[in-house]
């Protein structure tokens, strides 16, 4: 059995986002607090990284909070992150894939740049049809954690009420084209995804390791150690990290029983050992 990346309904789409915003609130919460106030940072000029996380973070869900931090400071509409092996996401992206058009409107009017992405969730079909027709294939390129643009319009029509037939003119134009709704990977078995979970460590220190866990959409997942992050998809007998097309994770099962997991990306290979609880 082989399935689609992700299934047209908003639950499945924040579930992917939802690790990713707890991340950020660590990252957040792990701030300097021995700076003076109004002293320069080790990063200064540019902006604190805990910053620019909580901005992307809080684009998925709190439009009160991200006036907050980007009135006082307009460029940070601009912000992006990366979850975790090169999965970029910038805060338009972030409300984009999880249709709050509100925060769109509210991002795009202090200075952030709609995507291809932006404009399907919208269902902005003259502007995505002109986009593709311009560029054939952009169709095929995938957002923030994977997502497809098939996916962007089809949550653009489930969240808006007043332009449903544009949405659904958007969707039934991208199924005609056969490769905007992403790649396809093979399913893990609930009984398979079990001996996966837990800790790896690839070093002495307490950071030096990742945790594999179940995600909202009880799909498997790989964070820092202790913490949430990314789905990891299957291909075969190894996995992909959301989608990043250059990374791929391998195990190393003896008896049923899962020893390591090996991160193969350019220019590194880690192994991480499992540890025995």
């Amino acid at each position: 059995m082989r399935r689609v990346l992700l299934k047209s309904s908003v639950f499945g789409l924040l579930s992917v986002c939802m690790p990713n915003i707890i991340f950020s609130r660590d990252i957040k919460s792990s701030a300097s607090g021995n700076r003076m106030p109004g002293s320069p940072h080790d990063r200064y000029p540019a902006i604190l990284l805990e910053i620019a996380s909580e901005v992307v973070g809080v684009s998925h869900f709190n439009l009160v909070r991200l006036k907050e931090l980007v009135d006082p400071r307009p460029e940070l509409a601009k912000a992006s992150w990366d979850w975790g092996f090169g999965d970029w996401e910038s805060a338009i992206g972030a409300a984009s894939h999880v249709g709050r058009k509100d925060i769109v409107d509210y991002l795009i009017s202090k200075g952030a740049v709609p995507t291809i992405f932006t404009c399907a969730m919208l269902g902005a079909y003259d502007a995505v049809k002109n986009m593709i027709d311009f560029y054939p294939g952009i169709q095929k390129n995938l957002g923030p954690h994977g997502i497809s643009l098939l996916q962007h319009a089809k949550l653009g029509l489930l969240t808006d009420d007043v332009n449903k037939s544009k949405a659904q003119q958007l969707i039934d134009y991208l199924e005609t084209l056969g490769d905007a709704d992403g790649h396809r990977y093979l399913n893990l078995e609930d009984v398979e995804k079990e001996k996966y979970l837990g800790d790896y460590k690839y070093g002495d220190g307490k950071d030096d390791g990742f945790t594999i866990r179940l995600n909202m959409k009880k799909m498997i997942s790989l964070g820092k150690i202790g913490k949430f992050g990314g789905a990891l998809y299957r291909i075969g007998n190894e996995f992909t990290y959301n989608g990043a097309p250059s990374v791929v994770i391998s195990f190393d099962i003896k008896n049923a029983k899962v020893i390591s997991m090996t991160i193969h990306e350019p220019g590194l290979i880690l192994t991480a050992i499992k540890i025995e609880k």
